[in-house]
């Protein structure tokens, strides 16, 4: 049975900017935190129905000087204030010239979060905004869907194995599939 045909999800790791808060490129400003319309109700439908969620994002700016891991984690406390306790948080500080395991599109912060969830990938769902959240979930064995936003390329869109046009639609195809 492949990872599309299986039951809902135990767990839904979400990307973080872009999908759950707007992004603002390289944020270290926890005031700036904007969680999109959706997000909020969306994780209670999931932690009601006993689904964990967890946050997995790139954060090359620590990497490049722009950001501490210290205003990553405030910005991550923020999200967490406005939209309620993640059960897990996996962040990569490396920069794309890194060569780590964990930066997205890799699958290593799939892996970490699955580990220290107790879970196999193919219980875990993936929604995130742009290819390399797409292929971070392909290349762990995890389901994906794809919330396009305006700096989502066409050829991203069209390679998602689902999409959806919000987050509410994504989490209704990860929980309302036949």
């Amino acid at each position: 049975m492949g990872p599309w045909k299986m039951d809902v999800p135990r767990a839904v790791l979400f990307d973080r900017d872009g999908t759950l808060v707007r992004d603002v490129p390289y944020n270290g400003n926890p005031a700036l935190v904007d969680p999109f319309p959706q997000a909020a109700a969306v994780l209670r439908k999931l932690r009601r129905r006993g689904i964990r969620t967890g946050v997995i994002t790139n954060q090359s700016g620590v990497a490049r000087g722009l950001l501490t891991t210290s205003q990553v984690t405030a910005v991550n406390s923020r999200i967490q204030h406005l939209l309620g306790r993640f059960d897990v948080w996996e962040i990569c500080p490396h920069g794309p010239g890194d060569g780590c395991a964990c930066r997205k599109p890799q699958p290593g912060m799939i892996h970490s979060a699955c580990a220290r969830l107790g879970l196999q990938p193919a219980e875990v769902a993936v929604i995130g905004d742009i290819g390399a959240d797409m292929a971070a979930a392909e290349a762990a064995g995890a389901r994906a869907v794809l919330v396009p936003t305006p700096v989502t390329r066409p050829e991203e869109t069209a390679a998602a194995p689902l999409v959806a046009r919000d987050l509410a639609g994504a989490v209704a195809l990860l929980l309302d599939r036949p």
